[in-house]
């Protein structure tokens, strides 16, 4: 909204109220579950409870990053060493802000601190999770691979199990519960998570919540949503691997120093890219508000979610990009009061730059100099580069850690791969060559392409290594 003489911007508060149908469809407004009028929210949109937990992960970041590491700063005039990114879907933006108060509060930023950059994305661009709208040949893959699944479990001991405790719920026109009903096992399975996570006022029945059936339905979601990672590159490629990519060359781009961190993207004045409206020459630290289906995809793809269940509420992957110093620089080696995490910091000689998100940036003091807008070596496969290239990624290290516990990825495993005596400690180099495996060069192109080929590989195409 603007001013009559159109020379600033104002802004209009107002108040929400959700409007549906009444008795012979007459307008009636939405109430909650306790009579509440104002503050109802949409489905899907983040609620109260979610505002809380990602507050609190913000609020445990900052006790990391800054408190015990020391590698963030404690008071910041702007957030520009900070890459910040959301999907189009309200509730990531919602969540990522609220993360982001936790992490700097108010009282944590200078008076003058200038609105921080949040990079966004048209939902027909969007690599942040795996793009089925969008991406006409993940489409294909994705409605296969849940085909498969549905085959596979729909007519057995287990689904019986389950339509014996809730079948007597479902709509007239679907009746029997299953992997492909309507409602869908996965949205049975969504509705009970949610109403689980927000009191009693939005409970289901009790059969809803059998530890067996739910153990049941997270084994079956798990496999319909994310078994497609575990098997094919290209499934790997067109999910998620524009994302990771994008991981992988901010890391690279902040060793090379060369504004490809993300820098140029969040720093600058008014309708200008640059550095750091600080002065900041590279990002520290990434934070992406990202959804589930994000979480699960990336760490499947990596060979890292072997066994896991369905990513709960306010789950997160950090991945931190580590730098190994001198032994002469030991004592500058970032500490925590965690015994584990300080002695392995101290054995690996390790400076940490850390690079956090639900996916995330990372972290290196590079040279007083201009970023420039050169690619630089981010988007090469490593077997691309020359020798002197290759060398710009030794002693740099990737680790991940979901929900705080340290994942390994099996293709680290092997000598020379990982830092020695810690296979959880990636080589730079063997992370990007992992990376690049399902890296694709040209997304769109992807989406369009093999549409009259099989949806499955013809051997397992192993994920992680």
């Amino acid at each position: 909204m603007t001013k009559k003489d159109w020379s600033s911007w104002d802004k209009l508060d107002w108040r929400r109220r959700i409007e549906t149908f009444g008795e012979e469809d007459a307008p009636v407004i939405a109430v909650g579950p306790k009579g509440e009028i104002d503050g109802v929210c949409q489905l899907g949109e983040l609620t109260d409870k979610g505002r809380e937990t990602t507050l609190a992960l913000g609020q445990r970041l900052r006790h990391l990053y800054v408190d015990q590491l020391g590698f963030m700063p404690k008071i910041i005039s702007d957030a520009d060493m900070i890459y910040l990114r959301a999907t189009p879907m309200a509730r990531a933006l919602e969540s990522l802000q609220e993360s982001f108060v936790g992490m700097y509060p108010l009282n944590t930023r200078t008076g003058s601190f200038p609105p921080p950059t949040i990079i966004t994305r048209a939902p027909a661009d969007e690599t942040l999770f795996p793009n089925e709208s969008n991406c006409r040949r993940f489409s294909q893959l994705s409605r296969a691979f849940g085909q498969r699944t549905a085959d596979r479990w729909n007519k057995t001991t287990e689904m019986n199990y389950l339509n014996g405790l809730i079948s007597k719920w479902m709509p007239e026109d679907s009746k029997r519960v299953a992997v492909d009903s309507h409602p869908r096992l996965s949205g049975i399975m969504d509705t009970i998570n949610s109403t689980l996570a927000h009191g009693p006022e939005t409970r289901l029945p009790a059969a809803f919540y059998d530890p067996k059936g739910r153990e049941i339905i997270d084994k079956i979601g798990v496999e319909e949503w994310f078994s497609g990672f575990h098997e094919s590159n290209e499934y790997r490629t067109i999910g998620i691997g524009g994302l990771v990519g994008d991981v992988v060359s901010r890391m690279i781009g902040n060793v090379e120093g060369n504004g490809n961190d993300g820098i140029l993207e969040v720093g600058g004045t008014v309708d200008e890219l640059g550095k750091g409206r600080g002065g900041e020459k590279n990002i520290k630290f990434g934070m992406s508000g990202c959804h589930d289906t994000t979480l699960a995809a990336v760490l499947t793809s990596l060979g890292a979610f072997e066994g896991e269940k369905w990513p709960p509420y306010t789950s997160h992957i950090a991945v931190e990009l580590f730098r190994k110093t001198p032994l002469t620089n030991a004592a500058t080696a970032p500490r925590t009061s965690s015994s584990d995490e300080s002695s392995r910091a101290k054995a690996a000689n390790c400076d940490t730059q850390s690079f956090w998100s639900s996916l995330l940036g990372s972290a290196k003091r590079i040279a007083a100099r201009e970023a420039s807008s050169s690619q630089g070596i981010a988007r090469q496969k490593v077997d691309a580069l020359s020798a002197a290239d290759q060398k710009k990624l030794d002693g740099y290290y990737v680790r991940v850690r979901y929900n705080d516990r340290v994942m390994t990825v099996p293709g680290c495993k092997a000598a020379g791969k990982h830092l020695d005596g810690d296979e959880s400690f990636c080589t730079l180099e063997a992370f990007k060559r992992i990376a690049d495996q399902f890296t694709p060069r040209n997304w769109k192109q992807a989406c369009a392409a093999n549409l009259d080929q099989p949806a499955f590989p013809t051997v397992v195409e192993e994920a992680g290594y």
